[in-house]
């Protein structure tokens, strides 16, 4: 069972979820000002959980952060389950830190994030991401998507929701693109309000670009690109880490307790990407960056391989195991046929709780 807020990016990543029954919760986020709607909206969803958990006990259930998972992980927790939480970022959200007094295990992504955790047990799993997200021949990407298989490509995305601000930051930059790196192509994902201007910028410039509001085949845009252009989101992060895109990242400044800047500074640390906080970031410093970037494969090198270092490809089997125990997680498994798990494996998987 799967059950997720009814915000529009939930309800796009719940309809790819094969197998699964769906649940919308009535969760409304935390802010302030709306104490009153938040209440409401948890209360509801606690109601709406324990309606949902009548007819089926959860053998387990797995909080995904975010305040839409607390009411169905106490809902479970109220009926025996065992209860467990993924935090994918190296600060955990609020909702995370408070769960973590009743959970039986945290998986992090980050192994600093389990400092911050009050967990009986922490494990460091990475954060998982599909299948599809294993490093593609770049010719065959770019061809996918309409481009030159033979010219780089920088991915500029912001997101689910894309970012203005990095936007107009590319927007700005692409007079100095074109002058000094007229042979890169773009795949641009500007979020629901930016289309058609961005698309109007890059012809204005003379640049191949792909315009896009959003772009379900991530995988195929991040195997095209030499280079991208993120926020970052621990998704994000993770999917880089997967297709070993060396990125530069451009954390979201007002994101809670700063997350995204710890997590860039992370990656950053290790050579796996290139940080510019938002405030210090002009059109010069992004060209003279990309440029380095692009034209020098030394540099893309010693990123990817310190991507690799980051990228758990095995987190999905982590985090089954770790409800499940060992052996008891086969279907989890890459490639795995579901006759691999056994008989008491395969019933506990179909009553595990996942709240997103």
């Amino acid at each position: 069972m799967l059950m997720v807020s009814p915000k529009e990016v939930d309800q796009v990543a719940a309809r790819q979820a094969e197998g699964m029954q769906v649940v919308t919760l009535p969760a409304v986020g935390l802010s302030r000002g709306g104490e009153f709607a938040f209440l409401c909206g948890f209360l509801d969803s606690f109601r709406a959980s324990r309606r949902a958990f009548r007819g089926r006990s959860p053998y387990a259930a797995l909080a995904m952060g975010g305040f839409t998972s607390a009411p169905p992980l106490l809902a479970a927790r109220m009926r025996g389950a065992r209860c467990f939480l993924h935090e994918s970022n190296t600060i955990p959200g609020r909702a995370n830190r408070w769960l973590s007094w009743v959970v039986d295990t945290a998986f992090v992504g980050f192994p600093e994030a389990g400092t911050r955790l009050r967990a009986k047990q922490v494990l460091t799993t990475g954060t998982p991401v599909r299948l599809q997200f294993q490093p593609s021949p770049a010719r065959e990407c770019r061809r996918e998507l309409g481009l030159d298989p033979d010219r780089p490509v920088v991915l500029v995305m912001g997101g689910s929701q894309g970012a203005g601000a990095i936007n107009k930051l590319v927007l700005d930059a692409l007079p100095e693109l074109a002058r000094q790196l007229s042979n890169v192509q773009y795949i641009h994902l500007t979020g629901p309000r930016d289309q058609t201007e961005v698309e109007q910028a890059y012809a204005r410039a003379g640049l191949t670009a792909v315009v896009h509001s959003f772009l379900a085949e991530m995988h195929v845009a991040l195997g095209a690109a030499s280079v991208a252009i993120s926020r970052s989101g621990a998704s994000s992060m993770a999917e880089l880490a997967a297709m070993q895109v060396p990125s530069l990242l451009i954390p979201y400044p007002t994101a809670t307790d700063n997350h995204q800047f710890h997590n860039a500074r992370a990656f950053e640390s290790t050579g796996a990407a290139r940080m510019l906080e938002q405030r210090a970031v002009s059109a010069r410093v992004l060209t003279e960056w990309l440029r380095e970037m692009i034209e020098l494969k030394d540099v893309r090198s010693g990123m990817q391989a310190a991507l690799g270092r980051w990228h758990q490809g095995e987190a999905a089997r982590l985090i089954a195991e770790g409800i499940l125990g060992p052996g008891k997680a086969a279907r989890c498994r890459p490639g795995a046929p579901e006759a691999e798990a056994s008989a008491r494996g395969s019933s506990k998987l179909q009553s595990l709780s996942i709240a997103a």
